[in-house]
């Protein structure tokens, strides 16, 4: 059954104003994975591009029917255990009334359902950015249809679904750092632990072919987490919102410039790759904590986060897994962060009146979040590379080595992103050699 609607006299009602902008935070998150796509198209070499913006706008498509069918139910449905939900109201969005309210909140449950539906999309898309070059489309599909039902779903219940037991125990996740950020990050290494390396990892080049490409897709993340993060109070009432969306903002920016102050320091450039990861790595730090920090301590948590992440990159070359566009580095580091550092920089006069350690509150918040973000990232580790095991020992997770030294694209998408084939005047044409410049020979020579 669907939450029972209070009919006391201050039940709330519905709000016109909260659904809109809440149809409105809907749209701005659907927008993250299209940004995701092209940021993470960028960063590849030219003949991934296709293939990395695929397996994010796959997840458009594959997770929005499952959500449908069953998905929102595992996920928001009555607990059972504090593990799992289920209401068969919510089985294929069948038994919701149009106008039937999220129980205590003033928006309907069709719009808290499509809210949610587009972070269950864009989760299993960060993934994505991890596997660059190497894995089949049609695995890539069934691993994220899989992992979806596994861990994201039941993890997406303990976080924000009432009777989850990290909800219960009281962490801190205002928007998603363990249950997207956290989650999808340590899946990511579970798998490229099944998977291997790339060919040529720490031998060729694997430089980011488009930079302008990446500017472009930091940019709408920038702008669709606003919805993101802000969306998630369900409301515009009492300043909670707001408050996020400063702090998402400041975060960011801090971030950004701490990477890029980092950057110049270790390696002499600021670069613009730096600053579009620094900005990530800001909005994700935030992301758990921001509707229980102030803006200074969002600047805090933003420039922690940015040295922490800029730092964390760098690891895979010395511990040897192959995390192709450091979804470990930026989404599993800065998701761990911003949420540990809920536990110092809680104010208790933001979404709650917990306090953190900096403003009175003791330990006690901090270790709540280090119960919250060590059990899903343990999970997730695990069953994500469970997972990829059994797909890989069945279907196979790999393309062939030589299709994945020729080109993804052309292997599994019969594409490629950029044909040149009409340039150069017609020079592609010409069967017969140009007539020889006057004196080019003796100039030859004499050179």
């Amino acid at each position: 059954m669907a939450p029972a609607i209070t009919l006391a006299a201050d039940a709330p009602t519905l709000s016109a104003a909260n659904t809109g902008f809440m149809l409105i935070c809907s749209a701005l998150v659907l927008i993250m994975t299209p940004g995701l796509a092209f940021f993470y198209g960028g960063m590849v070499r030219v003949k991934s591009t296709l293939n990395m913006l695929m397996m994010s706008f796959i997840s458009m498509g594959i997770i929005t029917i499952l959500w449908v069918l069953y998905g929102f139910s595992l996920a928001f449905g009555t607990d059972s255990g504090s593990v799992i939900g289920w209401s068969s109201d919510f089985v294929g969005l069948s038994g919701i009334g149009k106008v039937e309210l999220w129980d205590g909140y003033t928006i309907p449950i069709y719009v808290f359902a499509v809210f949610q539906l587009m972070f269950a999309i864009i989760t299993p898309a960060l993934i994505s950015g991890a596997l660059a070059d190497r894995v089949k489309f049609t695995a890539w599909s069934l691993f994220i249809a899989l992992w979806a039902t596994v861990v994201y779903f039941p993890v997406a219940h303990w976080v924000w679904g009432t009777g989850g037991w990290a909800f219960e125990l009281g962490v801190i996740d205002f928007a998603g750092g363990t249950a997207v950020h956290i989650n999808a990050g340590a899946a990511a290494l579970g798998v490229i632990l099944v998977i291997g390396k790339r060919v040529g990892f720490k031998k060729d080049p694997m430089r980011p072919h488009s930079l302008p490409l990446v500017m472009l897709g930091a940019g709408l993340l920038w702008f669709g987490w606003f919805g993101f993060n802000a969306g998630s109070w369900l409301g515009n009432d009492d300043g909670v919102g707001a408050l996020m969306f400063v702090n998402t903002q400041v975060a960011t920016a801090a971030a950004m410039l701490a990477w890029l102050a980092y950057e110049k320091i270790r390696h002499g450039a600021f670069t613009t790759l730096g600053a579009a990861s620094g900005a990530v790595a800001g909005l994700v730090a935030i992301t758990p904590s921001g509707g229980a920090v102030s803006p200074l301590g969002a600047i805090a948590v933003g420039a922690i986060a940015g040295v922490l992440c800029a730092m964390a990159v760098g690891l895979k070359y010395k511990f040897g897994y192959d995390d192709s566009l450091d979804v470990v580095g930026v989404h599993l580091v800065g998701g761990v962060a911003g949420s540990l550092l809920i536990g110092f920089f809680a104010t208790g006069g933001g979404q709650s009146d917990v306090a953190g350690l900096f403003y009175g509150g003791g330990l006690d918040q901090f270790w709540k979040q280090c119960a919250g973000v060590f059990g899903v990232l343990a999970y997730s580790l695990v069953a994500s590379a469970v997972l990829a095991f059994l797909i890989d020992k069945t279907i196979g997770m790999r393309v062939p080595e030589d299709d994945e030294i020729a080109g993804i694209d052309q292997a599994e998408h019969a594409e490629t992103a950029y044909d040149f084939s009409g340039a150069g005047g017609g020079a592609a044409t010409r069967t017969t050699p140009p007539a020889p410049v006057a004196g080019a020979a003796s100039k030859k020579v004499d050179a």
